[in-house]
């Protein structure tokens, strides 16, 4: 017995200790989005930033799907499009009025909404790699009436708009004694913050919305189905309900968080909402962060972004350094980044196999 309760205690120590850790991180990547304008108040920092507060409710919408639940979707980024365009369409036909936002949004998001409830009651009670084949299809055709509606949708081109005049530089936000905008640790209070924290704001209550579903009783019954679907069925859990449900929370996350990108971005095109590649992204963040864990979206969007964006800097720079060295300078050449990106992934997947989040909350229960 004494054996036994020695062995415990490192145990929970070290599985407390990872929970810790994983919490410290996504505290740490909250305050630097919290404060992103005024830590990197360069426009690039501010769009990286931006962008990640919006890859991280829909990497966590997904992960409602794959992680706890067990769903194989690739309809992730049909929905994100929809929100997109219901706003971008909307802004373009009538204007950046915020009740025109608020109508055209709401229209995407009602849509993402109708056609979740239509694949989930059709298709979820098939087996997984035929829905996920079904989702497929259906992202597939969602990309081509985009690019065919040209007159709607811009087609290939997509539809470039304005945002909200609040948004604009121009606009003061808080003035100095000169009228003109006040600046906090050189950081002038404009459009461009609110602009930001319009982004940082909303994502931010989704994914807290998000933490509550999981922490449910809710959430536990999409861990039972995940686990086991035969069983949950068994004990009187209606397991077709259940997933259709969590595939429409799902859809209408990520399709508000498609509402939220269109406004920053002030463009909306098949490349940047509905392509292939953001799904791989998404999946991508996902595993490097931990499926089955709301942390896990935080960690995992926040790598994938920055080594997206600033991988090739770093590499730039390596090779500068390195400039002296046989071969070196060579294989850090920055127009091989997606190789090294690559090497980082398989790093990640080799030493983290759960995710960063999922290996260290899991460290020492096994």
């Amino acid at each position: 017995m004494a054996d036994i309760a020695a062995e415990t205690i490192p145990v929970s120590r070290a599985a407390r200790n990872g929970r810790v850790a994983v919490n410290l991180i996504v505290i740490a990547i909250g305050l630097a989005l919290m404060f992103a304008p005024f830590l990197f108040p360069d426009v690039r920092g501010t769009q990286v930033a931006a962008r990640i507060c919006v890859f991280i409710v829909l990497a966590a919408s997904y992960d409602l799907l794959i992680g706890y639940t067990g769903i194989v979707s690739f309809a992730h980024t049909m929905f994100f499009g929809l929100g997109a365009y219901g706003a971008a369409i909307a802004i373009k036909a009538w204007g950046p009025g915020w009740g025109v936002i608020a109508l055209g949004g709401g229209a995407g998001i009602a849509a993402a909404i109708v056609l979740a409830v239509l694949i989930g009651v059709l298709s979820l009670r098939v087996k997984a790699i035929f829905f996920a084949k079904v989702t497929l299809a259906a992202a597939s055709v969602m990309m081509v009436l985009a690019s065919q509606f040209s007159a709607f949708t811009g087609g290939e081109d997509g539809i470039v708009y304005t945002a909200p005049k609040l948004f604009s530089p121009a606009t003061v936000l808080i003035e100095d004694s000169e009228g003109k905008a006040l600046k906090i640790f050189g950081v002038a209070m404009n459009g461009k913050i609110a602009a930001y924290y319009f982004v940082f704001v909303p994502c931010l209550v989704l994914l807290w919305l998000m933490f509550r579903l999981v922490q449910s009783p809710l959430g536990s019954v999409l861990e039972a189905i995940r686990e086991n679907e035969l069983r949950a069925e068994a004990i009187g859990y209606r397991v077709v309900g259940y997933r259709t449900a969590v595939f429409v929370i799902s859809a209408a996350a990520a399709a508000a968080a498609g509402v939220i990108w269109a406004v920053w971005l002030k463009y909306t095109g098949p490349e940047t909402t509905l392509a292939f590649s953001i799904m791989v992204d998404i999946l991508l963040m996902v595993v490097i962060g931990g499926m089955g864990t709301m942390t896990g979206a935080v960690i995992g969007v926040t790598i994938m972004s920055l080594a997206q964006f600033y991988l090739k800097d770093l590499m730039e720079s390596a090779a500068l350094a390195t400039s002296g060295l046989p071969l070196l300078p060579h294989l850090l050449n920055p127009d091989r980044w997606l190789l090294w990106l690559g090497v980082l992934f398989i790093l990640l997947v080799y030493f983290f196999p759960a995710g960063v989040a999922g290996t260290l909350q899991r460290k020492g229960r096994r």
